[in-house]
């Protein structure tokens, strides 16, 4: 139990550090994205109960994962903003409505896909009741909750940043 206590401290001593950056740091959205990743990492060694060196090697292939995620969720942020200028009544932005709702589909096709390979790639050594934890967490967190707190606001603050006022 030790190993995972020394894996643990530094994820609690993370968000203190964080929260020392200033705000409008140019990096805060990297940093709250790594932020997100460990606390999604976490949750899930906690539930499933892996031990240090299976908790790493999930990190591992969930950065990887990750990574393949960050282009798509951008896709379908900027289509959206795209859509929401078209339904104000940005007459250039109304032109393009029907390939921003075009490339969400397909954004969105695309990140199921990738959520299915993240099960499949991440179950691949467990046992069955552990996959079943597995589909479990991913079913209820899948991402989405990570996505909202990674994305910015209108006056460009994130989550983290709007709670504290």
């Amino acid at each position: 139990m030790k190993p995972f206590r020394l894996l643990v401290l530094p994820l609690l001593l993370l968000p203190l550090v964080t929260w020392a950056a200033p705000p409008d740091a140019p990096d805060a959205s990297e940093r709250v994205e790594k932020r997100t990743r460990m606390m999604r990492m976490l949750s899930l060694a906690e539930e499933l109960e892996l031990n240090e060196a299976q908790t790493l090697k999930m990190a591992d292939t969930m950065r990887q994962f990750d990574e393949r995620r960050r282009p798509l969720l951008e896709q379908v942020r900027s289509s959206a903003q795209l859509l929401r200028k078209a339904a104000k009544g940005d007459a250039a932005a109304q032109a393009q409505v029907d390939q921003a709702v075009q490339r969400v589909f397909e954004a969105k096709a695309q990140l199921t896909t990738l959520e299915r390979d993240l099960y499949q790639a991440l179950a691949k050594d467990l046992p069955p009741q552990k996959r079943a934890q597995l589909a479990i967490s991913l079913a209820r967190h899948g991402g989405r909750k990570e996505a909202n707190l990674m994305k910015p606001d209108r006056d460009g603050r994130h989550a983290r940043m709007r709670w504290r006022q």
